[in-house]
């Protein structure tokens, strides 16, 4: 059903899932072109993207190690010696591996199209004052998922590996990660740094719809650092290091909501 069909009359509770079927099966018809495409070139998103994480000169550890010469402390924040390997213990590990991370890049690299769908999908049922708010929806979803995504990669992800990776409770007991855990780490860490950081965008339309607004949350930032801290700890590995360094934009990111909320509901009122 197209949308021109979908603006004559009222549509029924079935022709509503009719529609939103469709949008989801092109979803789902774009993230597997890519998770396709991401499968033929596993060298590049295994060896040159996830693996390249337990490489000592990986951007985020020569980073670290250029401004600890800066702040004079020599080699301090270096992070030259990789003492873990990683290998595989199950007969279809690679495969199944294979196959799980090229989905996962799919998703991502497809998401911007999700949201476009998903803005299709509403725009119907907007005004049409409304609907020019929403077309930013694929811009800035889009940017602030791009921009979660390389935050948890160059930043949260790594020093997760390297905390994890490396720690020792003994020198007599060798790390040797598996396959699977070292990708689902870097993997899911990445993929929900960038979940999180679409979180004005849901402030923006629980605002638009009446549930929030900027009093609310002025009132309950105590109770949000909280929340942030918490969610932090669960959403990352168990270092303190990833937990702080994402809780730390996701106060930002809170506060900036906050802003959000306070322009449309300033707009609503006019």
């Amino acid at each position: 059903m197209s949308e021109e069909q979908s603006n004559k009359g009222d549509m029924s509770f079935l022709d509503h899932i009719e529609v939103l079927r469709w949008h989801l099966v092109r979803s789902t018809i774009v993230i597997l072109v890519f998770a396709i495409a991401a499968f033929i070139f596993k060298e590049f998103i295994f060896d040159d993207v996830i693996l390249a994480q337990k490489n000592a000169d990986f951007w985020t550890y020569r980073l670290f190690c250029d401004i600890s010469h800066l702040l004079g402390r020599g080699d301090a924040l270096c992070m030259d010696d990789i003492k873990f390997s990683i290998i595989n213990i199950t007969m279809s590990g690679q495969f199944s591996t294979h196959i799980v991370t090229s989905l996962v890049a799919g998703l991502i690299l497809a998401f911007p199209y999700i949201l476009f769908e998903v803005w299709r999908f509403i725009s119907p049922a907007l005004e049409k004052k409304e609907k020019k708010y929403a077309r930013y929806l694929v811009f800035s979803g889009s940017l602030l998922f791009t921009m979660g995504i390389l935050f948890g990669y160059y930043f949260v992800s790594p020093l997760s590996v390297q905390f994890l990776g490396n720690y020792q409770i003994s020198e007599s007991v060798t790390n040797q990660i598996d396959l699977k855990s070292f990708i689902s780490t870097v993997t899911t860490v990445t993929l929900v740094c960038g979940l999180v950081f679409e979180l004005p965008l849901l402030v923006y339309f629980l605002s638009k719809i009446g549930i929030m607004t900027p009093e609310f949350m002025r009132k309950y930032r105590k109770h949000a650092v909280v929340i942030t801290l918490v969610v932090s700890a669960i959403l990352t590995p168990p270092d303190v290091s990833s937990q702080v360094l994402l809780s730390i934009p996701l106060l930002i990111l809170y506060e900036f909501s906050i802003y959000i909320s306070k322009i449309v509901n300033k707009k609503a009122a006019h």
